[in-house]
Parts: structure tokens; sequence; C-alpha cells
């Protein structure tokens, strides 16, 4: 991304692949969240770096994200599966169980550890940056039908 600011906002801007707006709010250099509403906030900008580029990624420009700066307000144990979700690479999936066992202190073999996967992934505040749509049976943060969009950019 860019030179870091440290203002903070809103931005959108209409996405016409995923029929819907992609929105994201910053604070500093750390983008904090990222949803696909319908209609963005009305004190929203759409002139931001990052959006050229999701724009540019919708368009079938590779693009990880990784040097995106994230600023996950979640607990610890969301932010470890949500971290290990983030090393899935552009153009490849993984199952819960793989994110449990790529994901430090989670076991693949245990029910309790699939179900925290599963939980960090339906509340992952920035889908897309922490690309959840790679984790094939796993629920994603981002609404069903922008979740197969993403995964269709990606060829998945």
């Amino acid at each position: 991304m860019d030179a870091p600011t440290t203002d903070a906002g809103i931005y959108a801007r209409e996405s016409a692949y995923l029929d819907c707006f992609v929105q994201f709010g910053e604070a500093g250099d750390r983008v904090i969240s990222l949803s696909f509403p319908d209609q963005p906030d009305e004190d929203s900008a759409e002139d931001h770096p990052l959006l050229d580029r999701i724009e540019d990624y919708l368009n079938g420009t590779e693009d990880d994200f990784a040097d995106v700066t994230v600023g996950l307000t979640v607990p610890t144990a969301q932010r470890k599966v949500l971290e290990a979700v983030r090393e899935i690479p552009y153009g490849e999936d993984a199952t819960v169980e793989q994110v449990a066992r790529m994901t430090p202190d989670l076991s693949a073999g245990e029910q309790e550890d699939l179900t925290q996967v599963r939980e960090a992934l339906a509340a992952n505040p920035v889908p897309l940056l922490i690309p959840d749509h790679r984790v094939r049976d796993g629920p994603s943060a981002a609404p069903p039908p922008v979740e197969q969009k993403l995964r269709a950019v990606e060829g998945l």
C-alpha cells in the first residue's frame, strides 16, 4: 500500500462485479473493518489506494493484500486463527481442519478446536484482507454471493 496515513475514515466504492459496495474503515495505517453493504455509509469517501487495489483484484489482478496492515480487535484465540488464514496463498484453499493444524495450540482432531476455527471465520472483521473465502468448508464473514465471487476470482 502507499505511504501510511494518520487519518481515520470510511472508504467505499461500488463494485459492479460484486453487485454491492466494498467498504472499509481505517484508523491510522490500519484497516479495522471491511464489509460489502448495499449502500455505503453517508460519510464514506471513494478515493483510496486500497479501493483501487481491490478493484484491480476483482478484475483479475493477483493480489494477496499481505502488505495491508490490519488492526484486529478480536480475542486472542480468534486472532491466531485469522492470522493462520491470512497465510493461505492466493488461488489456494484449505479446509477447517487444515486451518486448525496451521493455528498454534489447536488440533484438527478436537471438535472444540474446529468450532473455534469456524467461529473465528464467521467473526472475521476484514474478509478479503483475511481471506476466509479460501476456507472451502468454513463460514465466511462475507455474504454468500460475495464469497462465491471472491472464490471465482481466484479460480477456487
